[in-house]
């Protein structure tokens, strides 16, 4: 089984997927880790990158991210066309990451544009976590050390939070991370059918 786990940016996906990474019966894909990795590791991806962007997509055999994310989150056109270079590498990487794993409850299919991407027609199930627009640019600028438009285009790029909650079958709040666990343990507890 195939759990998608999603959210806006500054919801506070990766730390709800750190939370299932305690059930041993678990395997956790993250798309955006993976993504980045094959951005750096793929000939392919690379050599598309610099023909689209230009040589300055790379430094040190690095890809570099603020340059990119300096042009695609201003111009949705040049969004699209990263996202039809990267996301076919990345699909076809999990399909080939599933294909070895067995014996696993289910696979936690962490990824940030699951809905935008068409991931989630991949998933049997799909958990979203919702957090105020406000927190979510407040978290990350914090963590990201971005100033307030730079989060506001990258959240204008993504699905609204209330067309992602309307397709999911279950919704994990994280204003606080007082219930946190327990939202994760009850929503883990129904999936694998154990008593809460």
């Amino acid at each position: 089984m195939v759990v998608g786990l999603t959210g806006g940016i500054g919801s506070g996906k990766t730390t709800v997927a750190n939370i299932f990474k305690q059930f041993k019966t678990v395997e956790i894909y993250c798309a955006d880790d993976e993504a980045k990795k094959l951005m750096n590791t793929s000939v392919e991806i690379k050599s598309k990158l610099i023909d689209l962007f230009g040589e300055e997509s790379y430094i040190d055999n690095q890809l570099n991210r603020s340059f990119i994310a300096s042009i695609v989150f201003k111009d949705k056109t040049k969004l699209n066309a990263l996202n039809a270079i990267v996301h076919p590498v990345v699909k076809k990487h999990f399909k080939d990451y599933l294909n070895k794993r067995s014996g696993k409850d289910y696979i936690l299919y962490e990824n940030a544009i699951l809905f935008e991407s068409k991931s989630n027609l991949k998933c049997d199930i799909i958990i979203s976590v919702f957090a105020p627009k406000d927190i979510r640019i407040e978290r990350t600028m914090l963590r990201d050390g971005s100033v307030k438009k730079e989060v506001e285009n990258r959240i204008n790029n993504q699905w609204l939070e209330g067309k992602k909650l309307l397709q999911s079958n279950y919704v994990i709040n994280n204003f606080n991370n007082k219930d946190l666990d327990f939202q994760v343990f009850t929503i883990h507890n129904i999936l694998t059918k154990k008593r809460v």
